[in-house]
C-alpha cells in the first residue's frame, strides 16, 4: 500500500469545501429561526452575531468520512475499524445538543450529561481505552469500567476545554486547527514509520478535523459573520478526544517496543501524547489552562464552575491593550508552540537543540505579550495579500484624506464633532454579520477591569 497522501489531502479538501459552502446557508438559516442571542455582559462583540456555524462543521464531517471510505488508500480504516462509524455516532448525539443549546439556551448539567452520553455511545462502539503504558512500569491493562471512566472524562475535559476558549473570532477554530495538524503529524508516523495500522483511524480523525477548521474560519475570521457555537465547539471538542483516546487505548506499545528496544524504551518514546491525563495539556495546553484557572476563579469567588464570566485568557489579552487579531494571533502562537513541541519532543526526546528552540521561542512570545501597541506592518510587496489594517500604503492615505477632511480650503480647521459610539444592541432582530469591537479605547478601559462589561 502506498503511502495515501494525496487520498489524506483529497480529503482534507472536501471537508474544508463542504464546511465553507455551508457555512453561508446555515447563517441566514440561523437569522431565520432567531439563533442570534443578544450581547451578553462578557461578550467582545458589539452586534448580534447568529450561531448554528457547528452545522456547517458537522456536514464537512459527514462529507469527509464519506470521501474517506471510497478512496483506495483510506477505505481499510473503515473496513478493520469500527471507529469511524463510533465518531460520527457520537458526533451526532453532542452536535444536536450543541443545537439545541445555541437555539435555547440549555441547562450546563444538562450539556455536561449530554457529553457524558455521547462519550459512552462511542465507548459502546469500541472507541475506547484499552490499556495505559505507565513509565517504568509497562503496559498496564484496564477493566471495562476503568476504561469507561476514563474514556468519559478525556472527552468531557477536552469538549469544555475547547468551549471555553470559543470567545474570539477564530480562536477556537484555529487552535483547534493548529492542534489537530500536530497530532497529524504524530499519528501519521506510527502508522507509516512503524507500520501500525491502529494509528490509521487517528490520522484520519486528524485531517478530518483540519478540514472542518479551515473551511469555517474564513466566515469566522474576524470581524465573524457567524460563529460555531456550541454546536461547533463541542463537536470538535469531541472529535479531537476521539482521535486521542483511538491512538491512545487502541495502540499497542508492544508493537513500537521492536523499534524502540523493549517496552520500556517505547513507553518512554510514546509517553507525550500516550498518557490520556496529560493529552490535553499538550495538545491543548491553553485551552485547558483557561479551563482549569476558570474553576479556580468562578470557586475562589463562589460561583459555578460552569458560570460564565470575563476572565478568560483571551479576555485579559484585551485588556492588557491587545487588539482582537493581535490577541487571536498570541494565542495561536503558545498553541502551536506547545502542541508542534511535544510532537518534536516525542520523536528525539534527547535532542537538546529542540529544547533549546522551544526556550527561544517562548522568550519571543513573551515579548509579544508585553508590547500590546506594537501594530505588525506588512513588507510592500506583500501588502495585496494582508487585511488592509496591515498596509502602509492604504494607512498613509487614510491619514491625508483624514487631514484634508479637518481643514477648509481657506486653511482654518473645521470643527467637527467627535464621532459618537453606537449604543450595544440588546434583542434586535437586525444583523449585518460584523462582530468587530471597533477602534477600542486600549487604555481608558483599563481601570474598569473588574467592571460587567
Amino acid at each position: 500500500m502506498g503511502q495515501p497522501v494525496r487520498d489524506y489531502l483529497l480529503t482534507l479538501c472536501a471537508t474544508a469545501a463542504v464546511t465553507y459552502l455551508l457555512t453561508g446557508p446555515v447563517r441566514k438559516f440561523a437569522i431565520a429561526v432567531g439563533a442570534m442571542p443578544a450581547i451578553r455582559a462578557r461578550d467582545v462583540h458589539r452586534e448580534p452575531t447568529p450561531r448554528l456555524g457547528g452545522i456547517a462543521m458537522f456536514g464537512g464531517l459527514c462529507a469527509g468520512l464519506v470521501v474517506a471510505a471510497h478512496l483506495f488508500n483510506l477505505t481499510s480504516v473503515f473496513q478493520l475499524s469500527n471507529e469511524p462509524r463510533a465518531l460520527l455516532s457520537g458526533a451526532a448525539l453532542i452536535w444536536l445538543i450543541g443545537v439545541l443549546d445555541d437555539k435555547f439556551e440549555i441547562d450546563a448539567l444538562i450539556k455536561l450529561g449530554g457529553q457524558m452520553i455521547a462519550a459512552a455511545v462511542m465507548v459502546i462502539q469500541g472507541l475506547t481505552i484499552l490499556w495505559l503504558p505507565i513509565p517504568g512500569v509497562g503496559t498496564v491493562a484496564l477493566t471495562q469500567w476503568q476504561g469507561t471512566l476514563l474514556t468519559v472524562a478525556l472527552v468531557v475535559i477536552t469538549i469544555n476545554a475547547v468551549n471555553f476558549v470559543d470567545g474570539l473570532d477564530g480562536l477556537a477554530a484555529g487552535m483547534v486547527c493548529i492542534a489537530s495538524a500536530a497530532f497529524f503529524i504524530y499519528a501519521y508516523r506510527l502508522w507509516y514509520g512503524y507500520g501500525i495500522e491502529e494509528a490509521a483511524p487517528a490520522t484520519l480523525f486528524a485531517v478530518i478535523l483540519m478540514g472542518m477548521c479551515l473551511g469555517f474560519l474564513p466566515h469566522n475570521m474576524h470581524p465573524a459573520r457567524i460563529f460555531m457555537g456550541d454546536s461547533g465547539s463541542m463537536l470538535i471538542g469531541l472529535v479531537l478526544a476521539a482521535g486521542a483516546i483511538s491512538i491512545t487505548g487502541q495502540v499497542d506499545p508492544d508493537r513500537l517496543g521492536i523499534f524502540v528496544g523493549g517496552e520500556r524504551g517505547a513507553t518512554h518514546a510514546m509517553l507525550p501524547v500516550f498518557i490520556p491525563l496529560l493529552l490535553p495539556l499538550t495538545i491543548i495546553a491553553i485551552p485547558a489552562a483557561d479551563l482549569v484557572l476558570a474553576i479556580v476563579r468562578r470557586t475562589w469567588n463562589g460561583q459555578s464552575p460552569f458560570a460564565a464570566d470575563r476572565g478568560h485568557l483571551h479576555h485579559r489579552l484585551l485588556e492588557v491593550g491587545h487588539s482582537h487579531s493581535r490577541s487571536v494571533l498570541i494565542m495561536y502562537f503558545w498553541s502551536a508552540l506547545i502542541a508542534f513541541g511535544a510532537v518534536g519532543y516525542s520523536v528525539h526526546s534527547a535532542s537538546l537543540w529542540i529544547v533549546l528552540v522551544i526556550v527561544g521561542l517562548s522568550a519571543v512570545g513573551l515579548v509579544l505579550l508585553l508590547m500590546p501597541r506594537f501594530t505588525p506592518r506588512a513588507p510592500r510587496w506583500a501588502e495585496s495579500f494582508v487585511p488592509p489594517r496591515y498596509r502602509r500604503r492604504r494607512r498613509a492615505e487614510g491619514e491625508e484624506e483624514a487631514l484634508e477632511g479637518q481643514h477648509g480650503l481657506d486653511g482654518s480647521q473645521m470643527a467637527s464633532p467627535a464621532p459618537e459610539r453606537a449604543p450595544v444592541a440588546v434583542g434586535v432582530s437586525g444583523v449585518n454579520g460584523a462582530t468587530a469591537i471597533g477602534p477600542r479605547s486600549r487604555f481608558a478601559d483599563r481601570d474598569r477591569a473588574d467592571s460587567s462589561r
